[in-house]
Formats: structure tokens, C-alpha cells, sequence
């Protein structure tokens, strides 16, 4: 089987990150690919490292044909078997062919960009059901949950980011932006002595979250990590995960707390909404709250029993429903079904 992977996604982000993962266990798992991206050498370079061929194109506005251009050529060198789009732009760009064409949605998106395609593959059951509303024919849009692995990195060093051994640690991995809700996890820690909180992203609000931590007095006890290609190190280093967005339409965070074997605390939010069992693997408060969070987050430090309870639930879920070998086999079964 042939597989074209297109993504017109940012530099950086979520999405981004799981085109990646998921290409490469695609690559993994001994399928024939090409991707076409947009230019980005970072990325570009991991998926190269992976063995799989690389295209680079503008993905630009409508005027943009040099990037419809491309995709036609891959087409005619490459004659995939099925071609799936990441991010609304690279769906609208869908080249003709004998191709299955399909789309991941990974938010609720508008389905006037993906005219194109065949099929969706949405990646919560709350987005399938937001496409089908619109107009999208039932029986051509389909759920297929993400994955998360942990690799076998060692802890990140605290002492390296100047944060004591024994001190409680709470980690979150999210592109800085007011979705997000960090500034919502600032004011949160700001209630909870001697925790320390890590950040790794990056984003358009990274100048105010810096300031309104300064502002907290936070300074001492926040580290905003930058944009971290591998966050493994840092999930095991952690004693909590924090996923605080006021929206999300997933969340791969969670699955990568599950699966580092990490208590998660999040708010009911679609994403998490939908995929956790509140007080079973994860603790739920509710979004834009900032005493329900630190409530939250000062359960999980000072219970043992329910973190132990909550890591052990958790992992169960990623082991039954959320591993790589699961996902690329579900996605080659779609393929082979919808072919």
C-alpha cells in the first residue's frame, strides 16, 4: 500500500506534532509513503530520519499554485493508494487521482474546505457528529482516535532547570495560546507552595504568560521550556500533568500522561470530556476555574492513593484503546475497507 500524507500545518502545535507520529509509525510499520509539507526543515528532517521521502511547498493562498502543482506531481510519480489530508488547507488542495482522498479532523472544523475528499477521518466521536451537522454524509465520516507512546528516554534532569528533587512538579507540553488556558495554570500553582510548574511550548502568548508569572511571584518556581520536539524526559521528570485548556477538541496530552504512567489532571473541556472517566483515570474540573485546578492539582500531590489509583486506570486505557500498534492498525483496516 502507497500512502501520500499531505499537512499544511504551523511551525508549530498539536496537530503538527501527531502528523509526525503518526508518519512514522506508518513508516514503522513497513507502508510506503511520501509526504508533502509545508516548509518546515525541522520536521521535514524527522520524517527523512523515519525513510520517508519529503516534499516541501508553500501551502499558500488561493493564488498559490505552485503547491497544487507539486501534489499532482507526486500523484503521477508516486500513484498512491490513498492520500490523507492534515489541517483544512492541504484538504483543499486534494489532488485528482485514482486515490482514496481523505482528511484527518483533529477540531471542528468547517467541512466547506474538504469538498474534496472522500471520507473524514475524525479523531472524537463529538467530531463526527460536528461534521455530520453540517451536512456530511453519514456513512463517509469516521472516528479514529490518536495514540501516544513513551519512549525510553531517561527523566530530565531537575537540577539542569533549577528545580529542588523533592519539590512537587507539574508538567504540560501545549502551544502557548489563550486556548490553552496556562495563564489559568499560573494563577492555579500560584496557590500551591513549593509546587513547581514546567512548560514546554511555545506560541504567541509566551511574552504575557512570562510576565503574568513575574507578576505572581512565580518567577522562581515556573520554567518555560520552548518549543520541545521530545517531551518524554520531561513527563517522566514530572509528579502531575496539567491540561488546562478552556478548549480542546482531543488532547493528546492525556493519552501521553496515560502512557508515561503520570496522574492527569484536566477540565471538561470536548476533548478530555469526552475521552476520560473522571475520578477513574483522571481528576475533571472545570474549565477557566482557578481554585477548582489548584483543588485539583493538590489532590493529586498530596493523595497517593489516587494518584497510584489514577496512573493505574490510565495506563489500562492506553494498553486496551490508545497504543501505535492499535492506531495504524485501525487506520489500514479504514484504507483497506474504503478501497
Amino acid at each position: 500500500m502507497r500512502v501520500l500524507s499531505m499537512l499544511a500545518g504551523a511551525a508549530t502545535g498539536g496537530a503538527e506534532t501527531f502528523f509526525v507520529t503518526l508518519v512514522t509509525a506508518f513508516a514503522g510499520a513497513g507502508i510506503e509513503q511520501r509526504a508533502v509539507i509545508r516548509r518546515n526543515p525541522v520536521r521535514a528532517g524527522l520524517l527523512r530520519d523515519a525513510g520517508v521521502p519529503v516534499r516541501e511547498a508553500a501551502y499558500g493562498r488561493w493564488l498559490d499554485l505552485g503547491t497544487r502543482l507539486a501534489l499532482r506531481q507526486e500523484v503521477r510519480a508516486f500513484d498512491p493508494d490513498v492520500a490523507i489530508a492534515f489541517m483544512s488547507r492541504a484538504a483543499d488542495r486534494m489532488p485528482a487521482g485514482r486515490h482514496l482522498k481523505l482528511a484527518r479532523l483533529g477540531g471542528f472544523y468547517d467541512i466547506k474546505y474538504y469538498r474534496r475528499c472522500d471520507h473524514l477521518v475524525c479523531i472524537t466521536h463529538g467530531i463526527r457528529r460536528h461534521v455530520i451537522a453540517q451536512g456530511w454524509p453519514e456513512d463517509r465520516a469516521h472516528y479514529l482516535g490518536n495514540f501516544a507512546e513513551a519512549d525510553d528516554a531517561p527523566a530530565a534532569d531537575r537540577a539542569a532547570h533549577d528545580t529542588p528533587a523533592d519539590a512537587p512538579l507539574v508538567f504540560t507540553p501545549c502551544r502557548l495560546h489563550g486556548a490553552k488556558a496556562i495563564d489559568v495554570l499560573l494563577k492555579a500553582v500560584a496557590k500551591l507552595d513549593g509546587v513547581y510548574l514546567w512548560v514546554a511550548g511555545d506560541g504567541p502568548d509566551r511574552a504575557a504568560l512570562a510576565a503574568l508569572a513575574d507578576e505572581l511571584g512565580l518567577a522562581s518556581r515556573v520554567r518555560f521550556l520552548g518549543w520541545q520536539v521530545a517531551t518524554g524526559p520531561f513527563f517522566r521528570a514530572a509528579d502531575v500533568v496539567a491540561f488546562p485548556s478552556r478548549h480542546e477538541p482531543f488532547g493528546t496530552v492525556s493519552l501521553e500522561a496515560w502512557a508515561y504512567g503520570k496522574p492527569l489532571v484536566t477540565t471538561d473541556v470536548d476533548g478530555p470530556a469526552e475521552l476520560v472517566r473522571p475520578e477513574q483515570d483522571a481528576v475533571m474540573v472545570p474549565r477557566d476555574d482557578v481554585e477548582a485546578l489548584a483543588g485539583g492539582l493538590r489532590r493529586v500531590i498530596e493523595d497517593k492513593a489516587l494518584a497510584t489509583r489514577l496512573v493505574e486506570a490510565g495506563h489500562a486505557r492506553h494498553a486496551a484503546e490508545f497504543t501505535r500498534d492499535i492506531c495504524v492498525a485501525n487506520y489500514l483496516a479504514l484504507f483497506d475497507r474504503l478501497r
